[in-house]
């Protein structure tokens, strides 16, 4: 699957890189789906996540002799598990939550063990990040044994966690907040959700710092003229919870009224195995309205044919409503020339003021994204205006290197005795 933590930690490590410092990027659980350069080549994969897995509910294989390990947990075999793997769901895995979350007392102490042993050959870090907060568990013993400075990069944790069942939720809830005391600071890609953390996790509002994420532009071209005919594109997941049927429904609107002669609906972005029940849902329903000919499923596409596709759009919208931390879909678009219409929820308003890129519109009024769409659609010339807006916004504040800037600005702080390195 398409993990958009991963895009952005191998970018940001590219660009601190660039900057001059040495940054040792350590993946775990599955080798790194990515469409630029692998910043973490050569480095060992740990928290095998076949191990992890077999080891959860089994006591027997925790404690199976290293060889077995290896062989099962083998590359060949996570590469297999990794085209198997959709995305993860929270209440299928409350309890492997809960057990991370433990740290050095769960059922991974073993992989936790392998990693310290591992990184004290390395050289000794000035300041050690963590991807996501679902990694607080490893906080406290990475600070015992390396003594260096803990900061945790946060990024749709929230949803992730409120979609398990009520039991576990709370649980896994307190724990975090429990192992958030261990962290100097954390890293927020918006506002919205550094309000949001700094409630969930109980953390001072001192500790907690807001960083827009940031993308490599290169590439990232707008088209030379409008599209023709004009085209609503959707570019993410395609799943329910990003949208995807409400864009399927305000394009089925459009058609209706055919005030748009000729559009074209393009949709683009992860679909796994455990997305295309809902995809052939969507595809029947387009069937139904005699539209599927109009509409193109583009799964799965490397960067140039990411930026290819954006820069096919006359508009883009991903209506996701579960409280999006960030949203790297909208940066990509606007990169690309292209206005964006989101929901008036979660961090868009935020992304949407500080870019000038697109409009918003009520979360449950799905004529008014028809609507709003439209207004794009039929007016090449206000879609170029705030696409160019939102591409010059993109330039200045949302690029990969002025995030690096930020970060390693942030990181000196904390290390103010420490040379640049």
């Amino acid at each position: 699957m398409f993990c958009g933590n991963c895009f952005r930690d191998n970018a940001l490590v590219a660009a601190l890189r660039g900057l001059g410092h040495e940054v040792l990027m350590v993946p775990l659980y599955l080798p790194l789906t990515l469409d630029e350069e692998d910043q973490s080549a050569g480095t060992p994969i740990f928290f095998n996540g076949v191990n992890v897995y077999l080891g959860q509910d089994s006591p027997l294989y925790r404690r199976a002799p290293g060889w077995i390990r290896r062989v099962v947990g083998s590359g060949r075999v996570l590469k297999w598990a990794a085209t198997r793997a959709g995305k993860t769901r929270a209440e299928d895995v409350g309890d492997l939550t809960i057990s991370m979350l433990r740290g050095k007392e769960g059922n991974q102490a073993r992989e936790l063990a392998e990693l310290l042993d591992w990184l004290k050959t390395q050289p000794n870090p000035d300041i050690v990040c963590l991807s996501n907060s679902l990694l607080l568990g490893l906080a406290g013993q990475l600070r015992a044994e390396l003594g260096a400075p803990l900061v945790c990069l946060l990024q749709n944790e929230a949803p992730y966690i409120d979609s398990m069942p009520d039991g576990l939720r709370d649980q896994v809830w307190a724990l975090m907040a429990a192992r958030a005391r261990d962290i100097d600071c954390f890293i927020s890609p918006s506002r919205y959700y550094a309000d949001k953390m700094v409630d969930r996790l109980g953390v001072p509002a001192d500790k907690m710092h807001v960083i827009h994420n940031g993308i490599n532009l290169d590439g990232f071209e707008p088209a030379k003229h409008p599209p023709d005919p004009p085209a609503l594109g959707f570019f993410s997941r395609m799943c329910r919870d990003k949208g995807l049927d409400a864009v399927v429904d305000a394009f089925i609107a459009l058609k209706k009224t055919n005030r748009i002669p000729g559009l074209k609906l393009r949709i683009g972005g992860g679909c796994g195995p455990g997305d295309q029940p809902f995809v052939e849902e969507l595809r029947n329903r387009l069937h139904a309205k005699a539209l599927l000919g109009d509409v193109d499923f583009n799964p799965n596409l490397s960067r140039a044919e990411k930026q290819e596709f954006l820069r096919s759009l006359s508009v883009l919208s991903v209506p996701a409503q579960f409280g999006e931390a960030f949203g790297f879909y909208i940066i990509e678009a606007m990169a690309a020339g292209v206005p964006v219409v989101q929901p008036r929820c979660a961090a868009f308003p935020e992304l949407l003021k500080a870019t000038g890129g697109g409009l918003t519109y009520e979360p449950t009024d799905r004529e008014t994204l028809a609507a709003s769409l439209e207004s794009f659609l039929h007016d090449p010339a206000k879609a170029r205006q705030f696409g160019q807006a939102g591409r010059a916004a993109v330039h200045e504040k949302f690029s990969i290197h002025t995030m690096a800037e930020n970060v390693a600005n942030l990181f000196g702080e904390l290390t103010p005795d420490k040379e640049p390195s």
